[in-house]
């Protein structure tokens, strides 16, 4: 048996550009492919062994073209932009669900100290 919730549903919503999961717990949370792009658990994204770590910018158009599963335990999501590495594991997903909008903050702080200005509306 699991330690942590299984999605029971993954639906994507191309048109508002964002991905629904529901998991077993009875939580669903919809998050958007902006979000998913720039924490991506990519080592592209991530850094190599906590270094080198990429800040993504200009990510507000970016749509998912596919989402194949990986075992029982994840799934790889394939942007537009081309990016589609990294492992979207299910304890990964919940977090980022649960999270977001602390995650966020985060992202746009970061944004500001490297002196880029997002543009457009909020996804969340």
């Amino acid at each position: 048996m699991s330690d942590h919730p299984r999605p029971t549903d993954i639906v994507m919503h191309r048109n508002s550009r964002k991905l629904e999961i529901s998991f077993d717990d009875g939580k669903t949370f919809e998050y958007p492919c902006e979000l998913l792009r720039v924490f991506s658990p990519s080592a592209e994204v991530r850094g190599h062994w906590g270094k080198g770590a990429k800040l993504e910018v200009d990510k507000q158009n970016v749509n998912i073209d596919d989402i194949r599963p990986v075992g029982q335990y994840a799934i790889k999501i394939c942007f537009d932009d081309g990016h589609d590495s990294g492992l979207y594991d299910w304890r990964y997903l919940y977090d980022l669900g649960r999270k977001q909008a602390i995650y966020w903050t985060e992202y746009l702080e970061k944004l500001t100290a490297a002196g880029h200005e997002r543009k457009g509306p909020s996804p969340l």
